[in-house]
């Protein structure tokens, strides 16, 4: 049997198993830890006896710390050390001596894989399974001979092979597929911590077929910081390796992940045992990435992810302090003179938050520095304003050049959601022809429709759909579907304008103290008309600069230059684009003085933000009627409304 039919007989277990015992939904429960039990007492069977000599000698020798040793005996990085094997465990009839057995079984494996079920909560299955006398079945069914979950053959009496062995490679494909199964069956919660496969070999291959040629022999680490059920992390090891003897080159990829939810995050672990990369599981960790970062002072070669968007992180940030206390140096980073410049978003929608945190883990000594693919829905694109922390992450990100591409996916791509999703593209060694520049690729018509809805996803990427969008990436051409600015494209100054305040009666010679200004605030009559408030008057030397608000005036018969009382209810905001020609008073000159001559900017006021809008560049309007067309609805209108009022009379 092939991995395939393997994970379709498993399938098929749940549903002669569990069907009066849970609903559907919950099968997932039982299933994926007894999958992964299965194969772990069938790796561990041959060096059985040797761990329970070794654990036997360790005991004699009073030795506690014993993990090492046991892990040597197996062969493996995990083993069991109960008397029993899950073959001695179908006492079907005998359910509280079952119960009893299996439990010291399962409390036989070594601490990571105990992690691993302790999260899946599979020890609250057990009740459950016994009361309905399932337990014993259970444990058959994944007996059953006519499938091998062994690295090893099962051989007939004349020395064939009846069942090939299933390597490590076929047993992850197994558990994946399972996995694919049970989120497309729950699919209203799937998209929360998986990522359609489709849209993770895009992300690999856009991260890592730029340096597929300057890869050399080594050492790479790649890091997931949201990692799910771990599908970026073993797609990227995957990819890379493939790259990598394709050109002749021998590499060593080591994984590191981080994620909150229990179960995903015991699924992700799991993955990786069964496929033998029990180190590489140990350097998978549980928690909030943003609150507690499990690998502060790493850095990694690559890095893929696709954080929650639209989800509070308002419970993280309490435990950091809060936005007044937080400290963390990943969000308050150094930048253009600004040692505390913040990425702090708002507790509403974390997404960013996420980025910022792989930014802060990029390599800076290396040939190849780091790279990332990260998804995010559209609010990262444009959310929050100038000196906000969405916009100051954007501009941290562009004004230091790590931003090569965003790429805009078709619609119905995730499980969950139908919304518009993008691929951040970013790197610290952007090759020269990039350098200064951000590549925009509308990917959004570029996909297959699903022959069976899968929730919200109705279509797919196909393998040459990604060829497409990688090709288009890798030419870096103008092209209908691929646009190309330059870094200061995206970015624009906030400035504040100001007008001044006007008031009847008022002396138009003389400066109002603040307590004058307030009560005139309050009771006097405004008028365009009027003279306007000064507020106050420059020692002699001050130039005046009309636009910065500095007027030449006479005050007490005298010439001087002042500063007026500015009008609140008149104060306006203007973007500005950073490659406005001549900058902002240029811009205030023409946009805004033929309008409001006695206007003038706040330099303090001025903000730098960045934004980014697919809808501005790649909108195409759909071409108006012609007037004969129009012409023609109108007559045909009238002619069936005549039509019905004859009727009626």
């Amino acid at each position: 049997m092939n991995a395939l039919n393997i994970s379709s007989f498993i399938w098929g277990i749940a549903d002669d198993v569990l069907r009066d015992v849970y609903v559907r939904g919950k099968y997932r429960d039982v299933i994926l830890p007894m999958t992964v039990i299965r194969r772990l007492d069938a790796v561990l069977e041959p060096t059985k006896d040797d761990v329970l000599r070794m654990k036997e000698q360790l005991d004699a020798a009073g030795i506690t710390n014993q993990d090492a040793a046991l892990r040597q005996a197996a062969g493996e990085a995990f083993y069991n050390t109960s008397q029993f094997r899950l073959r001695d465990l179908t006492a079907i009839g005998q359910q509280q001596r079952l119960k009893s057995d299996f439990e010291s079984y399962l409390y036989g494996f070594s601490p990571n894989v105990q992690e691993v079920l302790d999260k899946f909560k599979f020890h609250h299955q057990i009740p459950t399974l016994v009361e309905a006398d399932a337990l014993g079945f259970l444990v058959e069914k994944f007996l059953d001979s006519s499938i091998n979950l062994s690295p090893r053959p099962v051989m007939n009496g004349d020395g064939s092979v009846r069942l090939p062995g299933l390597d490590n490679h076929g047993m992850g494909t197994v558990f994946e597929e399972l996995i694919r199964r049970f989120n497309e069956e729950n699919n209203e919660e799937a998209g929360e911590h998986f990522t359609p496969r489709d849209v993770v070999q895009l992300m690999a291959r856009l991260v890592l077929l730029p340096v597929a040629d300057q890869v050399a022999s080594g050492t790479y680490l790649v890091y997931d910081g949201a990692c799910g059920t771990g599908g970026m992390l073993t797609v990227a090891e995957e990819t890379l390796t493939q790259l990598a003897a394709e050109r002749g080159k021998d590499v060593s990829v080591h994984l590191y992940g981080q994620e909150v939810n229990p179960e995903t995050y015991a699924i992700s672990k799991a993955d990786l045992i069964l496929k033998g990369e029990g180190v590489e599981a140990d350097n998978v960790q549980f928690g909030s990435t943003l609150s507690n970062d499990a690998f502060p002072g790493h850095e990694f070669d690559f890095m893929l992810s696709n954080p929650p968007y639209g989800k509070s992180w308002k419970t993280d940030l309490e435990r950091m302090g809060g936005k007044s206390g937080l400290t963390d140096r990943r969000f308050l980073v150094e930048h253009d003179g600004d040692t505390g410049h913040s990425l702090i978003t708002r507790s509403s929608d974390g997404q960013m938050m996420f980025l910022a945190n792989m930014l802060g883990k990029m390599k800076r000594d290396t040939p190849l520095g780091s790279r990332i693919a990260e998804v995010h829905n559209g609010s990262s694109l444009f959310t929050g304003d100038a000196g906000q922390g969405e916009s100051n992450i954007r501009r941290w990100i562009i004004e230091n050049d790590w931003l090569e591409a965003i790429v805009a996916l078709p619609l119905n791509m995730f499980y969950n959601t139908g919304i518009a999703t993008y691929i951040w593209v970013l790197s610290n060694r952007k090759p020269v022809h990039r350098q200064g520049k951000v590549q925009l690729i509308d990917a959004t018509q570029w996909f297959q429709p699903l022959r069976k809805n899968l929730g919200a996803k109705n279509c797919e990427l196909s393998d040459a759909d990604i060829q497409r969008i990688g090709d288009a990436f890798l030419a870096f051409e103008e092209t209908e579907q691929s646009k190309i600015f330059p870094n200061e494209a995206f970015g624009y100054w906030k400035v504040t304008v100001e007008r001044p305040l006007r008031v009847e009666g008022i002396d138009p010679e003389r400066a109002y103290k603040a307590k004058e200004l307030k009560e005139l605030k309050a009771t006097a009559e405004r008028s365009d008309t009027a003279p306007p408030v000064i507020k106050r008057v420059h020692k002699r030397g001050v130039e005046a600069d009309p636009l910065r608000g500095r007027f030449a005036a006479t005050v007490r018969g005298k010439p001087a230059v002042v500063e007026f009382e500015p009008d609140t209810d008149l104060r306006d905001t203007e973007q500005i684009p950073l490659t406005e020609a001549g900058g902002i008073e240029a811009f205030i000159r023409r946009e805004v003085l033929p309008y409001a001559p006695d206007a003038w900017y706040v330099p303090s006021s001025v903000k730098t933000g960045y934004e980014i809008s697919f809808t501005r560049y790649f909108y195409k309007p759909q071409p108006l009627r012609t007037l004969d067309e129009i012409r023609a609805d109108i007559v045909a209108l009238e002619s069936e409304t005549e039509g019905l009022l004859a009727e009626i009379l």
